[in-house]
């Protein structure tokens, strides 16, 4: 670890002059960046301004026809709906569902109009509005509600009320309960039904709800059904002496499943006795013993191995298979682990992660030759681990690029298409929700190349993630690298980072990661801006490296959030390095990371990383080193491998060739 010098694998920036991806004398050429700046829509500031002021009822006049054309002065009218929807009289209402029908303002405004005739029960209204489009559970309640006040509670309505009741062993909006309880007085709600939604229930370890179901059951059932439901809150004796049903099996066993989530130990005193009484069969054993496996082995407990062994083979998913294998890495237990993994099924086996592990544990074990051909079928994926195989068998690293044809005609179309007009309006005006709406009811009227298209226009606009999520839809999007690995302020990170002496493609890398380049992000946590600080940390750091600190708002600053992330990255660098232990440290803090650290001291970086008990982290430091590669080669057309770069040392760096006949990767 180097702390005050550039770490090894640091390098400058240099960009392609291609004007696009292509092979050139066997090399793969990166796209060039597209650093234009991002267009700003007109009256950016005005439209934000008065959909604020509209949310607070203080909208005047003068502001209202200042937007009166701009392409949001329907929000700016939506806004002011919301805030006195209850008071809305209905021919107002409907004027706006029909001014703006076809148009996600349409859908947005009509939810709340629903919801809101619900509540003041102007059930006519109500079903004046209503379209079965609508999804949300507790409208859908309503509606039945609705048709049921006004006279239409016929044989459609019973089946419909019926079909919502089956719909989820799951908790159901406050709204259902007045039609489900004329749905039983109509006798809509035999016992066959009710006792359907109690063991839907007792799959989902909801005892409330079958409470709720059992009532209406005859007083024999009731008290049965209420001592299942007990039995899932704290296992009692009683169960002992249930009836030999295959739904007494089932309670029990869910009960127990659940008990074994949080006491997993308890399964070994109490599955034997109520799986003798009740005649378990082996699905029944299955359930507690595959809880209590599942929840000792993420902590790596003593007694995980025994417990995985103890599951049925029948019950064993691929979430399980994988615990099986990294419970065996944790303990260096090379033929376990390799034995768990031929255990998968091919599908999983031949995902990249577990071909390259199989390709590590054969060659471990002495069988060099069939690693080898392991390795060269993992290498095809432009992947973590696919990056990792090529490394071992000193490949280039495969990469097989689509590009998309920009400034076209057609881009400029869809730039122009007014439901993407708005959807990026309203994206700079931080309305993200509603930008969402607009842009999905764009999109589902586009086809691919359209699709394609306006995801570039996204990013033209600084609205960066729409690569993330609509692009991915077929095979040939995912090696779309100019538009999934977006690159912004890319100065201030090669400021930054060579300040810092760190790689600017990892400080990128961290960046698509945490926030795809959205400098207004915000987590549930209160991480902010482009790489995800929380204030504390914004703060000391901002102190330590003399930045001006005016408050939280000043991580919402590119390149503010940019200067204190990558000091933070460096402090973390000096402290916990190598790299891939700073990434693990950065998402999940350094409580876990200390803990992880003692319990596999020395372990080979690639094992380390794939035995981190947290999913979360285990994805995301595979997937920043990885995105790191991407980054490398489009800033320098080439990359240091990753088996150098997770541990912060030098090598030779590599090319990357679209290998023959390779799947689309």
């Amino acid at each position: 670890m180097l702390r005050h010098s550039l770490p090894l694998f640091a390098c400058l920036l240099c960009c392609a002059s291609s004007p696009s991806a292509f092979a050139q004398q066997g090399r793969i050429v990166p796209p060039p960046l597209r650093n234009a700046p991002i267009l700003v829509i007109p009256q950016r500031d005005q439209i934000r301004e008065a959909l604020s002021a509209a949310d607070r009822g203080t909208l005047s006049a003068e502001q209202s026809a200042a937007v009166a054309n701009h392409p949001l002065a329907g929000w700016v009218e939506f806004a002011q709906l919301k805030r006195d929807i209850d008071s809305t009289p209905a021919p107002r209402a409907q004027a706006f569902l029909q001014k703006y029908k076809g148009q996600a303002l349409e859908g947005a405004f009509r939810e709340l109009w629903l919801a809101a005739t619900a509540r003041r029960e102007d059930w006519p209204a109500f079903r004046s509005a209503w379209k079965p489009s609508v999804k949300d559970d507790g409208l859908r309640c309503a509606e039945l509600e609705a048709r049921a006040a006004t006279g239409a509670a016929d044989a459609q309505w019973i089946a419909d009320a019926q079909a919502m009741w089956r719909s989820t062993g799951k908790p159901l909006p406050a709204t259902c309960d007045a039609p489900f309880s004329l749905l039983a007085s109509k006798g809509g709600l035999p016992a066959t039904l009710r006792w359907e939604r109690i063991e839907a229930a007792a799959k989902e370890w909801e005892p409330a709800v079958m409470r709720s179901a059992a009532r209406g059951l005859p007083a024999e059932d009731l008290a049965l059904a209420n001592d299942y439901a007990a039995f899932f809150e704290a296992v009692h004796d009683r169960a002992l002496t249930w009836p030999k049903t295959p739904r007494s099996r089932l309670m029990a066993s869910q009960g127990l499943a659940r008990l074994a989530k949080s006491v997993p130990m308890l399964v070994d005193t109490q599955l034997p006795k109520f799986a003798s009484a009740l005649q378990f069969t082996e699905e029944d054993r299955a359930r507690p013993l595959y809880q209590a496996a599942l929840w000792t082995v993420a902590s790596y407990e003593p007694d995980s191995a025994r417990r995985l062994n103890a599951v049925p083979a029948s019950a064993y998913d691929d979430r399980l298979h994988e615990w099986r294998v990294r419970e065996a890495l944790s303990r260096s237990d090379w033929p376990a682990a390799l034995a768990g993994i031929r255990k998968m099924g091919d599908k999983q086996r031949g995902d990249s992660r577990w071909t390259y592990f199989q390709a590590r544990l054969t060659e471990i074990t002495g069988d060099k030759a069939g690693a080898q051909a392991l390795y060269r079928q993992a290498a095809r994926k432009p992947e973590f681990h696919g990056f990792l195989a090529a490394d071992r068998i000193g490949e280039p690293y495969a990469l097989c690029p689509v590009d998309v044809a920009l400034g076209t005609p057609q881009q400029a179309a869809i730039a122009r298409d007014p439901a993407i007009v708005r959807a990026l309006a309203l994206y700079q005006a931080d309305r993200p929700g509603w930008a969402q709406r607009e842009w999905d009811d764009a999109l589902s009227r586009f086809d691919d190349t359209q699709r394609r298209l306006a995801v570039a226009v996204a990013q033209d606009h600084g609205w960066f993630d729409r690569a993330v999520f609509a692009l991915g839809k077929r095979p040939e999007e995912t090696r779309m690298y100019g538009l999934r690995f977006p690159l912004h302020h890319d100065a201030t990170i090669r400021r930054e980072a060579t300040k810092n002496g760190l790689d600017p493609a990892w400080v990128a890398a961290e960046i698509r990661a945490e926030s795809v380049f959205n400098p207004n992000a915000r987590s549930g946590a209160n991480a902010m801006g482009l790489m995800q600080v929380v204030p504390a940390t914004g703060l000391a750091t901002a102190r330590r490296i003399g930045l001006a600190w005016n408050g939280p708002q000043t991580l919402y600053d590119p390149d503010a959030n940019i200067a204190i992330g990558t000091a933070y990255l460096r402090q973390l660098y000096d402290k916990y390095g190598p790299p891939y232990m700073v990434l693990a440290g950065y998402n999940a803090g350094p409580a876990p990371l200390a803990r992880w650290k003692a319990q596999r001291p020395g372990m080979d970086p690639d094992f380390w990383i794939e035995t981190i008990s947290y999913k979360e982290t285990r994805e995301y430091v595979a997937r920043v080193l990885a995105f790191s590669v991407i980054y490398d080669w489009r800033l320098n057309g080439d990359a240091a491998p990753v088996s150098d770069r997770m541990r912060g040392s030098a090598g030779k760096r590599k090319a990357f060739a679209c290998p023959a006949a390779t799947p689309a990767n």
